[in-house]
């Protein structure tokens, strides 16, 4: 693995670099974030620009490619941070050779380096993960050179420690454009994202970034992310996403980070994804960030059975989901759990006790539908691979899936999680409400189980929750719609 440890500072753009620079393109391409708007495409754009080179990007949840966006580019890159912008790109990528004959291919991000062979085998000339800005930097600065890396496969991976840059926003599609921020009484705002840190302390076997990270974190400077937000401020927004793996990575560094948010910006409210485990050990911090303006905290949960949550390594047990629910409401903060439902160590009755518990908890307002049809992904490079005997029911690596195939030893609960599955699409097609669809699950999981249903009508089911207009989730398979883009 190649580190450049190229800094953005250590190559300033000298007026003849400059000059060249405008005949040399690149292109940046992100595949899908969640409906937000790409900082995955922000942060390079400005390490780019500031080297000199004309950037272009091209947010495929809102544009198409056309020849004349691709006209001329030297290199065109990739992000995937995420499994679905990962299957996106594997689709796009031949549609871009074609458009762009000449260009070098690059794919960077979280996903790249664990679906590596498959990515070059679409026309991947380069694979970049971890801190990727300076590589993909040192890559376009040499094709601009004219060396012949075109005609070589290289592979970086960096996590050394990188002099962050606020990222530059001004060449993607305008704020208002993307996913807001939906309050109980139906009024939206207009919302942003921020990344305090990157990577994670912990080694949660399914988690995608501890096959890059390995436990390691990077923290991000304060200016540099309230510079961010600032601009992000300036172009509508009300709410700020902070998008590290996890808050709470960094204790000191977030409460000082939701201070300043809240300083600079009174009236402007957050949201944050943090560990249960760090909810229960940081507890004394909620109430804080409640009065600095977080209004929802978003925890990957995964699982109530203490026999799963032990082979997903999550350093929770099952009760400590509702310890964690009820500080957070003590605190006066929203809690939105996340789950990976289905997995091989899932029974029909376990799968039932979630429901129970999300219903007990009133969360189900909480918990966006797709939620609780999740199956596990098991990727290249995932250290699920490590456990005893796991691999032994696995299928082979499918390129398609982008991982390996697993089928249940109970045949119920694949055909359980596949109804589920295809009747929360059309439910929500038709604009049914949480509660409705979480009836529907209800019913049927019960009905798997050989049990009946009790009636929800005494339940506290929950009201509704700040919450983001496009539902956070791991993985899953992209829509035909976002298929259709390019």
């Amino acid at each position: 693995m190649r580190d450049t440890g190229i800094r953005p500072e250590s190559a300033p753009a000298t007026a003849g670099s400059a000059h060249l620079a405008q005949r040399f393109k690149v292109v940046l391409i992100n595949p899908y974030e969640l409906g937000r708007q790409p900082f995955a495409l922000a942060s390079p754009t400005a390490w780019l620009s500031r080297a000199g080179f004309d950037v272009e990007c091209i947010d495929l949840a809102l544009d198409k490619l056309t020849p004349g966006k691709l006209a001329g580019a030297g290199l065109v890159a990739f992000s995937v941070g995420m499994h679905t912008a990962t299957r996106i790109a594997i689709e796009a990528l031949p549609k871009v050779r074609e458009l762009a004959p000449g260009a070098h291919l690059c794919v960077y991000g979280l996903y790249a380096p664990m679906n590596e062979t498959f990515l070059r085998a679409r026309g991947a000339g380069s694979v970049l993960g971890g801190e990727f800005e300076p590589a993909l930097l040192d890559l376009a600065q040499r094709l601009r050179n004219g060396d012949t890396v075109s005609t070589r496969r290289e592979t970086t991976v960096s996590l050394e420690k990188v002099a962050f840059i606020a990222p530059d926003r001004s060449r993607l599609p305008a704020l208002a454009r993307y996913a807001k921020l939906i309050l109980p009484d139906g009024t939206q705002r207009v919302a942003g994202f921020a990344e305090g840190s990157r990577g994670c302390k912990h080694l949660c076997r399914h988690c995608p970034v501890v096959p890059v990270y390995q436990g390691r974190f990077r923290v991000v400077p304060e200016a540099v992310v309230m510079d961010d937000i600032r601009t992000q401020v300036a172009a509508g927004a009300r709410h700020i996403s902070f998008g590290d793996p996890d808050f709470l990575n960094g204790p000191t560094h977030a409460l000082r980070l939701a201070r300043a948010l809240h300083a600079a910006f009174p009236d402007v409210t957050f949201d944050a994804t943090i560990k249960v485990q760090h909810l229960i050990e940081h507890s004394v911090l909620l109430p804080e960030l409640a009065r600095l303006g977080c209004l929802f905290v978003t925890s990957a949960v995964e699982s109530v059975d203490d026999r799963v949550l032990e082979h997903l390594d999550k350093h929770h047990m099952g009760a400590d989901f509702e310890r964690a629910a009820r500080l957070l409401h003590t605190a006066g903060i929203a809690f939105a759990p996340t789950f990976v439902a289905f997995t091989p160590w899932t029974t029909l009755e376990g799968y039932v006790t979630l429901l129970e518990r999300i219903a007990g908890l009133g969360l189900v307002e909480s918990v966006p539908p797709v939620q609780l049809a999740i199956r596990l992904l098991v990727p290249a490079g995932s250290y699920l691979l490590d456990l005893p005997g796991f691999r032994e029911r696995l299928g082979p690596f499918d390129q398609a899936l982008l991982g390996y195939p697993w089928q249940h030893e109970d045949a119920r609960v694949d055909a359980l999680q596949g109804r589920i599955l295809r009747g929360i699409a059309e439910a929500e097609q038709r604009g049914r409400s949480r509660r409705d669809i979480f009836g529907d699950i209800w019913q049927e999981a019960h009905e798997a189980a050989g049990r009946a249903a009790p009636s929800l009508a005494d339940a506290p089911l929950g009201a509704p929750v700040p919450r983001l207009s496009e539902p956070w989730y791991c993985c899953a398979e992209p829509t035909s719609q976002q298929l259709e883009t390019f």
